[in-house]
């Protein structure tokens, strides 16, 4: 069978008032990123030939960030919301003279996979006016029933308010998800009335319009959780419960072992490596790369960073947008690493601060060293040599070179370049006064 060309068209009208939120509702993320563009991502995954966003004129944003994805993409306006086949409606103009399976899709439902997405295409592939995205929810309750001919073609989408008590014991239910022949949705979908009680035009009363037409409609099984529409806060955190079960799995059939997998939260874009240990309550924010036998210890969060073969990080290391640590390199616990390069080998063990730095090959960072990157106005940076070994409580005052092989000696305030191989101190003399300390106590002990 020919894979039939795909478009698709992305309903994103809604007020989402039920969010109580400032945001337009299918800009709120799910693993990072806006839930419309999940969608996006998903049905790019088919390379369509054209891909329209219906928005609603209450959030002209939500357009502006569909076309900052993809240039390409169509954006049209339904003002005012006058129901789904109106939206479609609105979008019909970007199918000018296209030929094949449209997809219509819900930016407010995220998690449907490219693959349900192809087989719906397919249907429309072998001779279907349209395909519709079925599940079977544990209630059914208020969603429209798929009502099936004998030879399990789709005879007609039921409202559960208008359907018999024999039809409300269907449990195959609509999602709302179709694919339709982009020639009958041209030709046929003007013929949709807004005649109910809400005066708005439906658009699954085209399955209505094919079946009088004698053409074939047809359903696509998917799980529940993957039409799973969010309307609410409730149903974002549903959601996103979802996706990071989806991501564990992911990352651990790919070769990844997480030590407790419900404890560990990944980004959208997310990439692990065979052989990476995640420990628990590890916390990845978007733009992570960690490569094949790296170790996130537990209790870390990385976010905009790329972690090495053989480095670690952690336990309870942050590692901010920027951080680059190289093979075999150690961060251990209580270390912020941002906007900054850990040479291969080189060890950043405890309660240090490394911003905008490059840290060469096997140096030795002491505990409590800070590089002071920031004057108030602007960043300055900070070069560690190969080999060099700041002591710990160092503060090194960026900018600052520290050449290869270099000493820093504990507790030293740097403001100085320091030249390889040399030994640098800065700090006050320690002196001694006898017998303070017992003099001290016992004056104290009077005043008591």
């Amino acid at each position: 069978m020919t894979e039939t060309p795909i478009a698709a068209i992305i309903l994103a009208a809604g007020h989402g008032t039920r969010m109580k939120s400032s945001l337009p509702k299918v800009m709120h993320e799910i693993g990072g990123r806006a839930m419309i563009a999940h969608v996006i991502d998903a049905t790019d995954e088919l390379k369509p030939v054209r891909m329209g966003v219906v928005i609603g004129d209450h959030a002209p944003q939500v357009g502006e960030f569909a076309k900052s994805i993809d240039k390409k993409i169509d954006v049209a306006v339904q003002a005012p919301p006058q129901g789904t086949g109106h939206a479609v409606m609105q979008a019909l103009p970007s199918l000018k003279g296209f030929s094949g399976a449209v997809l219509i899709l819900y930016a407010d439902t995220p998690l449907v996979t490219p693959e349900t997405l192809r087989a719906l295409a397919d249907e429309v592939s072998k001779g279907a006016a349209v395909a519709v995205l079925g599940f079977s929810p544990f209630e059914p309750g208020a969603y429209g029933r798929l009502k099936l001919d004998a030879d399990g073609a789709l005879a007609a989408i039921v409202e559960a308010k208008d359907a018999s008590p024999e039809e409300l014991d269907i449990t195959l239910c609509n999602s709302g998800v179709m694919a339709i022949d982009a020639a009958f949705l041209q030709a046929r979908l003007k013929d949709i009335d807004n005649k109910n009680a809400k005066g708005e035009y439906y658009l699954t009363d085209i399955v209505a319009i094919a079946r009088a037409d004698g053409k074939t409609c047809a359903v696509i099984e998917a799980d529940e959780d993957e039409v799973l529409g969010v309307n609410s806060r409730v149903e974002l955190a549903e959601a996103e419960a979802v996706f990071q079960d989806r991501m564990r799995v992911a990352a651990m059939e790919n070769g990844a072992t997480l030590a407790d997998p419900s404890t560990v939260y990944f980004s959208w874009d997310t990439t692990l490596g065979k052989d990476v240990l995640i420990g628990q309550h590890v916390v990845f924010g978007p733009g992570v790369t960690i490569a094949d036998n790296a170790e996130i210890k537990p209790f870390s969060h990385v976010e905009g960073a790329s972690v090495a073969a053989h480095a670690s990080a952690g336990p309870f290391a942050r590692l901010r947008p920027g951080a680059e640590l190289k093979t075999g390199s150690k961060v251990g616990n209580f270390v912020e690493i941002k906007k900054a390069v850990i040479g291969d080998g080189a060890k950043v063990s405890h309660l240090t601060y490394i911003g905008d730095a490059e840290v060469g090959a096997e140096a030795n960072i002491g505990a409590g060293t800070i590089t002071c990157n920031y004057d108030g106005y602007a960043k300055h940076k900070t070069v560690i040599g190969k080999g060099a070994f700041i002591g710990s409580n160092s503060a090194l005052v960026a900018p600052v070179t520290i050449g290869d092989g270099a000493y820093v000696g504990s507790g030293s305030v740097i403001t100085k370049n320091i030249e390889p191989d040399d030994l640098a101190v800065s700090r006050a003399k320690q002196t001694a006064i006898k017998g303070w300390a017992a003099r001290f106590r016992k004056s104290q002990e009077k005043k008591k």
